[in-house]
């Protein structure tokens, strides 16, 4: 198990369009991704999941990815994430 606290730089947060964007690349692994904030824990594979966070911008999670590509998820995850989610 890896993980790492990331915090959202898009300005509007993990609306649908990002939120689209995180869980197709979290698709991409066989590994459990899942991050916590506020208490309460998503699934990053389910966009409903990750809507249902309400996380806006500026705010900080933490990823865990479990599973045999574990490292690769997390690494590639933090990076689309500094990267903006496409915004």
């Amino acid at each position: 198990m890896v993980s790492q606290k990331v915090v959202i730089k898009n300005p509007t947060g993990l609306h649908l369009r990002p939120a689209g964007i995180l869980c197709k690349e979290a698709m991409q692994f066989k590994s459990l991704i899942t991050f916590t904030f506020r208490e309460s824990t998503a699934n990053a594979k389910s966009v409903l999941s990750v809507l249902g966070a309400c996380v806006k911008c500026g705010d900080e999670v933490e990823f865990v990815c479990e599973g045999e590509d574990e490292e690769e998820a997390l690494k590639a995850l933090v990076a689309i994430i500094d990267g903006g989610l496409g915004e």
